[in-house]
Formats: structure tokens, sequence, C-alpha cells
């Protein structure tokens, strides 16, 4: 056995110093998921969202631009902003101090009282947003690279896979309770098919998971999988339609974007640690004109059973490697190479 097929010590799944750190190296450095343009299309618009543990307010300009701040009060650390909203600026809960939507403090009741207080050097502290179609993500970083470097070859598989970006529209935003393990739990769980024949039925007689057609591939911090659709049919929905294979993609460190086949469908969400042994998870399901209602509720359903399943196995994984019984576990070098794809990542970052 060689050290290459091992996995990541277990200890690091619940350790909440590790959190720490790769919250610092990966999380405050990394393109993530944070929600839909549409939430934040008119000026004024204000939005909620989150980076890693980092709270995030999106927010639109007067002058039509979107800009992305650390969701948090310079006074005393009050959350700013906990809904969507429209304002024409954005106010404290606590004490009313008041910023204009470009971040800068505009006023501070009593601050005229205050002999050596200056409102003119205090301003919301900014992180990196920017718009890809209908989907915003942010970066703590805000002298990051431009989010097409983190994307890579994702719009294009998309387009070359019949997916019409532009077109889709939203439906629906899932959500549920925190997941009961690690945010890299989670993540190792969707970068693998391999468990799939036996532990999502449902999935498998739509999708030929099969080692032979079940395509994977690493590309820097984008990692894919593609799946045809069963060649005679019999699955949970009708597959026939533009969109010829289902398509996987995980954008390190944690946003995950999927797309079945059959008709135009995207789902997209991040992975949020919420404690060492705590994440919390979303997906915004966006469709296109094709996907009427009969055909959506057969997809979704599908989706919901998968996501059943997919609970239980990564609550499951959590307690055995939080036992104690075991320092780390084996991976498969062919059928599991974007699990070691994404381990060599996180050892890279925390290395930095």
């Amino acid at each position: 056995m060689t050290a290459a097929t091992r996995t990541l010590p277990y200890a690091w799944y619940a350790d909440p110093a590790v959190l720490r750190v790769e919250q610092e190296r990966i999380f405050a450095r990394s393109w993530q998921y944070a929600g839909r343009a549409d939430q934040v299309a008119e000026p004024g618009s204000l939005s909620p969202a989150w980076a890693g543990s980092l709270p995030v307010v999106l927010v639109r300009g007067r002058d039509g631009e979107l800009r992305g701040f650390v969701n948090v009060c310079r006074h005393r650390g009050h959350v700013l902003c906990d809904a969507d909203a429209r304002r024409e600026t954005i106010q404290c809960p606590y004490h009313a101090w008041t910023y204009d939507l470009d971040g800068t403090l505009r006023s501070a009741p009593r601050a005229d009282r205050e002999e050596a207080f200056e409102t003119a050097s205090i301003s919301l502290v900014p992180v990196s947003a920017e718009a890809w179609g209908p989907f915003v993500f942010v970066n703590p970083d805000p002298a990051a690279a431009p989010l097409s470097s983190a994307l890579g070859e994702l719009p294009r598989l998309l387009t070359e896979g019949g997916v019409e970006i532009d077109a889709l529209r939203f439906h629906a935003r899932a959500e549920s309770d925190d997941y009961a393990c690690n945010w890299k739990v989670c993540a190792e769980n969707y970068l693998e098919c391999y468990h799939c024949a036996v532990a999502h039925p449902s999935l498998a007689r739509t999708i030929d998971v099969s080692p032979e057609t079940y395509a994977l591939q690493g590309d820097g911090t984008l990692l894919s999988q593609f799946g045809p659709r069963r060649a005679f049919g019999g699955g949970a929905y009708d597959t026939e339609g533009s969109v010829e294979r289902g398509q996987f993609h995980f954008l390190f460190p944690g946003t995950v974007v999927n797309v079945m086949p059959g008709r135009q469908n995207l789902s997209i969400g991040p992975l949020l640690p919420h404690g060492p042994e705590r994440t919390y998870r979303f997906l915004d399901y966006f469709f296109g004109e094709d996907a009427d209602e009969e055909w959506r509720r057969g997809f979704l359903e599908l989706d919901d059973q998968v996501g059943i399943e997919d609970r239980a196995l990564v609550e499951s994984v959590q307690r055995g490697i939080s036992s104690g019984a075991l320092e780390s576990g084996v991976l498969l070098p062919e059928s599991e190479q974007l699990i070691a794809r994404f381990q060599a990542l996180v050892l890279e970052a925390l290395a930095d």
C-alpha cells in the first residue's frame, strides 16, 4: 500500500483547530456560490450569504455595480442584514450605524459628541463578488483573481452538454437541517459514484453508473463526473431531451453544480461548515421552459430520494471516523481519484 492511497487523518474531520485553519487558508481565499443574481438585480438590493463560516452581504449599488462586504458592523460586530431587502443604505439594527451602498460609514448616532471620532476612516470590509449568468459567487479576498479563473472549463462543459445557462429560470431553493458531519465528508461523498449502484438504486436506474461509462475528470480545482442516461429507460423520470448526460461538478472548496439528463435543468449550492462535525447545505434549482410541472415533479422526487440516502451515508461515516477506531482510511486509486485530488488540494492549502 502506498502513501497516496491513504485518506487524510480522521482526526482532521472533528478537530475545531483544523476547521479554523481551513477557514483561514481555504474558504477565505476561494470563490464560492453565494446566491442568485435576481436577488440583487435592482439598485439598493441586499442579500445575505456565506463564504465558509464568514457572513457576507451582496449589494447592488445605485451605480448598478455588484459589491460584497463582510456582513458585520464595524462598531460592535452585529450582523447587518439577515434577509433579502431593498434599502437606500445599510443600517445596523443594534446602534443604527449607517453605511452607504459602497460600504462607507455615513453616520453614527452621537458621533458628533465625540471629539476624536471620525466616521470618514471607517468602512465595511469588502469581499470580491461576481456574477456568472444567473449565479453569484463571492471570495473573501478583495484582491482575488477573477471568477473565470476559478470556473475554468465549467462554462464550456455545460454548454457542450446542452445546458443553456442564460435560458434557465430559478424554481426553488431546497435547504434542511445541518448534516451531522464534517464538510469534507460531504465533499468526498459527492466526489465518487462508487457507492451509487449500492446506495442509490433509483439514480442507478436513471444514469449509467458503471465504471466503463461513468467518467471522472479532475482539472485544477474543478472536479467533474459524467454519466449517460440509461439506454432503455426505466428510470425515475423521462430522461429524453436536449441534455444527453448527467454532469456533476465540484468547484473547490465546496460548490456543487448538478445537471441531470433530459430537459433543461441545473442545481447549484455550497457546502458550508457550521462546526467541525456540522455542515449546512442548500441547492438552488433552475429549469428551462421545456421542463413542465409533471417532469419537474419526477425529477425532484428522485433528487429528494438521493438526498435522503446521502444524508444517512455521510452521517454514518462521521460516526465511524469520529470513533477513534482508525487513524485513516484507504482509497481506490481509480474509482476514488477525485477524492484523492480533493484531499491533495486540502493538503496543499493547509501547508501554504
